[in-house]
């Protein structure tokens, strides 16, 4: 069975993944100075096809030596990218100001200060 720290990492990713879903639906490229002036069906593909490589890195090292190393860079980026979707809270182009989005993104957060904490006292 795997340990709890595993556990709790696997399931804040699994709602991240969650996040990024709601993400194509709610367009969130067009948060992103890179990708909102581009017209939305151009930069929904290059949101979307950035994915998998993201996907891809994150999985790789996942059950690799590097798991540790990890945990501590995507609890950190968690952390980060739930704080600035708080401070893009009044963005006229923020889609994510409901009950569903909310209830995935800040306890992404959350729950990675509890993984982060658990795995530096461990």
């Amino acid at each position: 069975m795997p340990d709890l720290l595993l556990v709790l990492f696997l399931f804040n990713l699994s709602l991240f993944l969650l996040h990024e879903m709601d993400a194509i639906r709610r367009s969130e490229w067009r948060l992103f100075i890179v990708l909102k002036d581009l017209e939305d069906s151009k930069a929904y593909k290059i949101f979307t096809f950035i994915h998998l490589f993201l996907y891809v890195i994150i999985f790789s090292f996942l059950f690799s030596q590097y798991q540790t190393a990890l945990f501590l860079v995507l609890d950190i980026f968690f952390i980060i990218h739930a704080g600035l979707h708080f401070l893009f809270e009044r963005h006229p182009r923020n889609e994510f100001k409901n009950l569903f989005s909310r209830s995935i993104i800040y306890p992404i957060g959350i729950i990675a200060i509890v993984h982060l904490l658990l795995l530096i006292i461990q």
